[in-house]
């Protein structure tokens, strides 16, 4: 089962494609997170938010206990530019060391600037977001 985390803009249609891929992000988050710590920025996961759309999705994909769905808290959006700082500094860091995550640094760099590509339309728009995950 392939995890993907992936961007939940605030409203029913932001009205642009908010589309990323996720899944090398996923698979390299304990290190991404590390990195992140080092370089003294929010780790992705610290964007990380429920909300009962994604719930559900887990759901239909066989993961959890639909009882507990029924009590989650308020989703948390947060502001771009704070996402932005994180993706920024992982993406500087990822092209002037390369190699630091071998083969799977090209997919990671791709992920990266798919997530800025949508936080700054996020930003323009004057919206919120958060990440969600998803399981295959």
């Amino acid at each position: 089962m392939a995890a993907s985390l992936y961007i939940v803009v605030e409203g029913e249609d932001p009205g642009f494609d908010i589309f990323v891929n996720g899944h090398a992000l996923a698979r390299n988050e304990d290190a991404l997170e590390q990195l992140a710590d080092s370089l003294q920025v929010a780790p992705l996961l610290q964007f990380f938010s429920a909300d009962e759309n994604s719930m559900c999705l887990l759901l239909e994909q066989g993961a959890g206990d639909p009882e507990w769905a029924h009590h989650l808290p308020e989703p948390q959006w947060f502001d771009p530019a704070d996402g932005l700082a994180s993706v920024r500094a992982l993406i500087r860091f990822l092209v002037e060391s390369p190699v630091s995550f071998g083969s799977e640094t090209l997919p990671i760099l791709s992920e990266l600037r798919e997530y800025e590509r949508v936080l700054v339309k996020t930003q323009k728009y004057k919206l919120r977001w958060h990440l969600a995950v998803s399981w295959r």
